[in-house]
């Protein structure tokens, strides 16, 4: 599905990635729908978008509050007009610790936001893609989905959990109008930590690694080309895209070389 003219949904828009996704697919003629928790960082997106000469509308809303997403496809029509396409961007990593030190509510809460979040949006948005001639869903999962990174246990749980609802809602999807794509990035430089409201300990992060981390708008530059050629499954960066080989090959061994990259982290 080509993007221009197309109104597309991207939560996560306020900072980051989701910005980033936001631009480029503003670059390429596309109108967007911003979802974010935070207002005053859809602000900042929409001053850059209208530099941009794009249209785009502005939700601030939490993705796990039912009643706000139930909400949300009326609103987008009505700023924007028919849904064509959804990008679950938006998540959160855990606090860096082991399973064993980890609240439950803060595990919950990563569940919540990262797997409950999109799917409760792609249930409120799915039948409005349904009856358009062709639209796309993009998942945003992680390279910890396949590699496990000790600290990020649940984060990775979540993040393999929409792994595998993509995987198979593009199968339900098969013979539709609805083209589905899931996304492993690896380190890339955004401000998911912070957005998290966790503390990384010294240059760690949900994907850190000995690699040179992805810049957000590369990635974003994928993200939209896989929806543009109806991809099903891309990785973007050399971490990800070694890591996913290592996990085929040999997963514990793959799984020894980053719990040796990341022990000194966990004290």
């Amino acid at each position: 599905m080509k993007v221009a003219n197309k109104v597309i949904v991207v939560t996560g828009a306020g900072s980051g990635m989701g910005r980033e996704l936001t631009l480029e697919l503003v670059r390429r003629g596309a109108k967007v729908a911003a979802v974010d928790m935070r207002a005053e960082s859809l602000t900042e997106t929409a001053k850059l978008v209208a530099e941009l000469g794009g249209t785009i509308s502005t939700h601030a809303m939490d993705i796990t509050d039912a009643k706000a997403v139930d909400a949300l496809p009326a609103a987008v029509k009505k700023a924007l007009g028919d849904i064509d396409g959804l990008i679950n961007n938006a998540g959160i990593i855990q606090p860096f610790v082991k399973i064993n030190d980890l609240d439950f509510a803060a595990a919950e809460h990563v569940m919540n936001v990262n797997f409950y979040g999109p799917l409760r949006l792609i249930k409120a948005f799915l039948p409005k893609l349904l009856a358009r001639p062709e639209a796309h869903i993009l998942n945003v999962s992680s390279m910890g989905a396949y590699a496990p990174v000790p600290g990020q246990s649940i984060y990775g749980a979540s993040k393999a959990a929409l792994k595998l609802m993509t995987e198979g809602l593009r199968s339900e999807l098969l013979d539709t109008n609805i083209g589905v794509t899931v996304v492993f990035p690896g380190a890339t430089a955004t401000n998911i930590a912070q957005n998290s409201g966790m503390a990384v300990p010294a240059a760690g992060s949900a994907e850190a690694s000995q690699f040179t981390q992805t810049p957000a708008d590369e990635a974003a530059r994928k993200m939209i080309d896989a929806i543009e050629s109806n991809t099903p499954r891309i990785t973007t960066g050399q971490d990800a895209r070694t890591m996913d080989i290592l996990t085929r090959l040999n997963p514990v061994w793959a799984a020894g070389v980053i719990y040796k990259q990341m022990k000194s982290l966990l004290g």
